[in-house]
């Protein structure tokens, strides 16, 4: 049973939502995102709050039913208050800038990585190592920071690398002298 998808999606001050056949529009302070959702789901929505329904109690409607109400869900959040990822680099030498529209790492290979900035997705550089990557739409936030990470994933013996602010890395004992 779905219960992410029978719980109603209430409208924050200033966020509007129109809903065209499976199209739902969701505007905002921060701007306006766009989605589909699958066919088989019904979108209705007033002033307060959008609801998804499905047509049925099949297994696989019911899968369709959370996501699409998760997918609405986050552009909601998004064009409210937006997304936002940190990563922390960590290595000797490591360091990140951001030239126009490109982000610019060094992380220990013979020349720097050059990524470019997607649309939609801000960077922001603090202190050469803490890259703070936000926008509105979560999917799009998640992956530019993602492959940041990719650059240099952190590795388990020294810790070095590039990784998110809250993440963990298991440290390795490596070998001993006897």
């Amino acid at each position: 049973m779905s219960r992410i998808g029978k719980k109603p999606i209430t409208l924050p001050q200033g966020v509007t939502c129109t809903v065209n056949g499976n199209t739902v529009e969701v505007k905002g302070p921060k701007g306006t995102l766009v989605t589909t959702v699958h066919e088989r789901m019904s979108v209705s929505a007033d002033e307060s709050q959008i609801v998804v329904e499905r047509p049925s109690e099949t297994k696989t409607d019911k899968a369709l039913h959370g996501t699409a109400r998760a997918l609405i869900n986050n552009l909601v959040v998004g064009v409210n208050e937006g997304y936002k990822k940190e990563l922390k680099m960590i290595g000797v030498g490591y360091r990140a800038q951001v030239k126009g529209n490109t982000l610019v790492i060094s992380a220990g290979y013979s020349s720097p990585k050059e990524l470019s900035i997607p649309d939609g997705v801000s960077v922001e550089v603090q202190k050469n190592t803490d890259i703070t990557v936000s926008g509105i739409d979560k999917h799009a936030v998640g992956e530019f920071a993602a492959n940041i990470r990719a650059v240099r994933r952190p590795e388990p013996y020294l810790g070095k690398g590039i990784r998110y602010t809250d993440e963990h890395v298991r440290r390795k004992e490596g070998k001993t002298a006897k």
